[in-house]
């Protein structure tokens, strides 16, 4: 496991996994006051959290399923991606998509935080790809099971 360096400037604890086996860390609200979020509306809500990740490795900021399916509030960006060089606050994009207003409280649990290894792509143009099974058929053409 590769150790990621972390500043916390907010009033809350390190961001921790709730379980054992948990693969995203939860991510906190850090405000001097609530923020409200009309219906269909959208804020940036910071955390009071700035990161150094490994090189090689990324953040991805992700929902937290039981606000979208209790409160209709998710990530707008979904994942939202920190890359290793930057070195600014997190802050998460959260979206109202229920017909009812919600309260952003200081210190409330508002999005995961997965880290994650990744590989950079190197380009190879080509005039054509290879045949498979699936062809170009996409958007739900391998069915409903």
């Amino acid at each position: 496991m590769k150790k990621v360096k972390i500043v916390n400037k907010s009033n809350h604890p390190l961001p921790t996994y709730a379980t054992e086996q948990a693969a995203g860390l939860d991510l906190r609200a850090n405000l001097d006051t609530p923020i409200a979020i009309r219906p269909m509306d959208r804020k940036l809500i910071p955390t009071g959290l700035f990161l150094e990740l490994p090189e090689g490795f990324e953040a991805q900021v992700r929902p937290r399923s039981g606000l979208a399916l209790k409160h209709g509030i998710t990530v707008l960006n979904a994942p939202g991606t920190i890359d290793a060089d930057y070195r600014g606050e997190i802050g998460v994009i959260l979206v109202n998509l229920s017909n009812q207003g919600f309260v952003i409280q200081d210190g409330e649990r508002i999005a995961q935080l997965v880290v994650a290894k990744f590989h950079q792509a190197e380009w190879e143009e080509v005039e054509h790809l290879s045949d498979s099974d699936r062809g170009a058929r996409g958007f739900g053409s391998t069915g409903k099971k």
